[in-house]
């Protein structure tokens, strides 16, 4: 068997956002967002997944919307977002679609009262907070000076770091575990282990995501999709190295300046501005901008 990636946005989406995905999804976020207690009974999905979605249309599948529903009756607008590419200005991204999905409950006219809470959970595919050694993080609104909690928990933004995730087959433990095991090596896998396939969301997680149930037009936008991120994945690290060439370069320039301004130092008390010039290579008015200081 061969599994399609669920790091990939559009593969993301039809694992967990389809019509079929409703006890994938509810196991996902019990894992991810309650420690893998059954806190979630029911959940709707906002925007399922259909398919082909639209030739040209970048980034179509971006994210994962559901209300769900605990063991209390309390509703949650949650949205669920899988983030290979460490864009620029993606921090005020999750910020806003977060602060856009509590916002927009309310119409004209209706009760503030009526706003439900809003979860966003991000899965990135790379390091977000280097100085946290977590795996999971969670923000909420607290008191600057006390940090003292808001009384209002109606805004919460998790973050998953897949890169933290060190943990072997083997070493498989809770339904969190396997689930981050299956969005970081499904790809990879020729067969659902069977410790993983004894969860059945997650056995149907592994159904869903078989290249052999997918249309040749899904096949076809998963391949343009990964392409899309390759390209992009190359041109960070392209920048990345430019910018390094380039703070290298100019630090060499700085540092060889500081030496000829050193020399120039040493020179003011025996030539003259023209000698020191020839001697050092500097301006003239930077000589004499040594002597006047």
């Amino acid at each position: 068997m061969h599994f399609i990636n669920p790091k990939i946005d559009y593969a993301f989406k039809k694992i967990f956002g389809s019509e079929q995905s409703h006890d994938i999804l509810i196991s996902f976020l019990n894992a991810l967002l309650y420690d893998g207690k059954d806190t979630i009974i029911d959940l709707e999905i906002l925007d399922p997944y259909l398919a082909p979605r639209l030739r040209g249309i970048k980034d179509t599948y971006v994210d994962v919307k559901a209300t769900i529903q605990d063991e209390q009756g309390k509703s949650s607008n949650v949205i669920i977002e899988m983030q290979v590419l460490n864009v620029e200005g993606f921090e005020k991204r999750i910020l806003y679609n977060a602060a856009k999905a509590y916002s927009g409950q309310l119409d004209i006219g209706e009760d503030y009262t009526d706003l439900q809470p809003v979860i966003a959970l991000t899965i990135t595919d790379f390091t977000m907070f280097p100085e946290l050694d977590q795996l999971t993080s969670r923000f909420i609104l607290k008191e600057k000076t006390y940090l003292t909690d808001y009384s209002i928990y109606d805004i919460e933004l998790v973050f998953v770091e897949l890169p933290k995730f060190k943990k072997s087959l083997e070493e498989l433990e809770t339904l969190s575990d396997k689930w981050l095991y299956f969005l970081k090596t499904a790809r990879k896998l020729e067969s659902v282990p069977d410790n993983m396939g004894n969860v059945p969301a997650i056995k149907k997680a592994f159904a869903i995501a078989n290249q052999v149930n997918l249309s040749k037009e899904e096949l076809d936008d998963l391949d343009r999709s990964a392409i899309f991120i390759s390209d992009q994945r190359n041109a960070i690290k392209k920048a990345e190295r430019l910018g390094l060439e380039q703070g290298m370069k100019k630090g060499v320039e700085q540092g060889e300046l500081q030496t000829k301004l050193a020399i120039a130092q040493k020179l003011l008390n025996v030539l003259d501005d023209q000698a020191i010039s020839e001697s050092t290579g500097l301006s003239i008015e930077a000589i004499a901008k040594l002597r006047s200081n």
